[in-house]
């Protein structure tokens, strides 16, 4: 405890950018994808070793919630940063190539690491940061973008990895790498003491909306505020992760159908995605979170999912240019990002911050469901040459997201108990008396 009261609170924030550089690992996957195809991968194929590691991630966070308390937040980040480790090396070893194992090495094991280690940053940064819960968790997960930028140029055009020792030593180094990055993030991953708050802070009002209102995980799931995050993250995320999965693919085809030659279509499109994408993702996390400490997490969602899907719904007039490629590409990825930063902390408003690290795994299983449809609809899409539907349908939803956003109101806490019906949604989403129920909570 002792050591608690004498750590510094930025040193968590090192320690999550450390820890969540390696998870972000699984964003980098598309940098493989051209050379699996060479070895006679289909789109599906690469795109549902994609969608099996999101669906996993998000499995497995649910138990990670359950058990932050229980193993503590620095076991729980090391057993996370082992398992990815030990994922990347199944792959390795296997030869690389091997669908079923590479399935099982960065799909299953891979993401179940990436589930175990995710929510120890957000959860330990937001008891360090109370007063800025935006912006730690935006800076809490910026390496999870950034990372990936990282991890494809190493592999890629400049660390050159791919073509020096091949996809299979790739996979084990960066195995390695990740286990090691995560041992050195864990050392700062503690609780602060019982009772310590920052210098000058107030805690929220017993409120929900605030933040001050706590909710267990069965509570939570029983209001339709729930429900309509739910929605909306599984939108707004799947269809980040869907054009995470086409980014390269995707522009390539247009590219050339443009004039450009292949190799051409294939730096361009690989800048768009390492670059511009990467790091407006991790920008993204940062600025959006910081933007909700001011504008208000609602806002600040609606904002986002609004302006996601007008981008989605342009980006198939986009990315045959290459100028406009790379402003697509960091417009998506800057929005993608601030959904990170954005929903944990909106979990946090509305169903309390103490509770946020075993509420909001479930919350996340909400990216899972958008990792399994909208990566596997963009390649099945793909595979019948009309990327562009993809992207069209993605911007609907975000914009259908935006709008159940929108009748977000604070939930009622003795209500919270009640069985689900039609009636109860309607009555505990307060859409119609929630100017009073505002008043009444306050």
């Amino acid at each position: 405890m002792s050591d608690n009261k004498q750590m510094n609170r930025w040193w968590v924030v090192l320690g999550a950018v450390l820890i969540q550089m390696c998870l972000g690992a699984i964003y980098a996957w598309s940098v493989f994808t051209p050379q699996l195809k060479e070895v006679g991968w289909s789109k599906m194929d690469t795109q549902i070793v994609f969608a099996v590691g999101l669906a996993t991630f998000a499995l497995f966070m649910v138990f990670a919630g359950k058990q932050l308390n229980k193993w503590g937040p620095r076991k729980l980040a090391l057993s996370g940063g082992i398992t990815l480790g030990l994922g990347y090396a199944i792959a390795g070893f296997s030869g690389g190539t091997d669908f079923w194992m590479v399935l099982l090495g960065v799909g299953l094991v891979g993401g179940a690491g990436i589930g175990l280690g995710y929510v120890v940053p957000i959860a330990v940064g937001m008891r360090w940061f109370p007063d800025h819960k935006g912006m730690i968790t935006g800076l809490a997960v910026a390496g999870f973008g950034f990372g990936a930028m990282g991890w494809v140029k190493l592999a890629g055009t400049w660390g050159g990895l791919l073509q020096d020792i091949g996809i299979a030593q790739t996979f084990i180094l960066y195995g390695v790498l990740f286990s090691l990055l995560v041992i050195i993030g864990s050392t700062w991953m503690r609780m602060p003491p019982s009772g310590w708050k920052p210098q000058g802070y107030k805690a929220p009002q017993q409120k929900a909306g605030a933040g001050g209102e706590d909710y267990s995980p069965v509570e939570m799931m029983l209001t339709p505020q729930f429900h309509l995050i739910f929605l909306t993250f599984a939108v707004s995320a799947g269809a980040g992760l869907m054009s995470i999965g086409l980014m390269k693919l995707y522009p390539m085809e247009a590219l050339q159908n443009s004039g450009f030659s292949i190799e051409e279509a294939s730096a361009i499109a690989g800048t768009a995605m390492a670059v511009f994408f990467s790091i407006a993702n991790g920008i993204g996390r940062v600025v959006w979170g910081t933007l909700s400490d001011k504008l208000g997490r609602k806002k600040s969602v609606i904002y986002m999912a609004a302006s996601q899907g007008i981008i989605l719904l342009l980006f198939s007039s986009m990315a045959g240019n290459e100028y406009l490629l790379y402003l697509g590409a960091t417009l998506i990825g800057f929005n993608f990002g601030g959904n990170f930063a954005l929903f944990p902390a909106l979990t946090a408003d509305e169903f309390g911050n103490s509770t946020v690290g075993q509420n909001y795994p479930f919350v996340f299983l909400s990216y899972g469901v958008g990792g399994i449809v909208f990566p596997i609809l963009g390649g099945l899409l793909g595979d019948m040459g009309n990327f562009p539907l993809a992207f069209s349908i993605c911007g609907v939803a975000c914009l259908v997201g935006a709008a159940a956003t929108a009748i977000v109101f604070p939930p009622h806490h003795n209500e919270a108990t009640h069985h689900f019906s039609v009636h109860g949604f309607l009555h505990q989403g307060h859409f119609f008396d929630h100017d009073e129920a505002e008043k009444e909570n306050s």
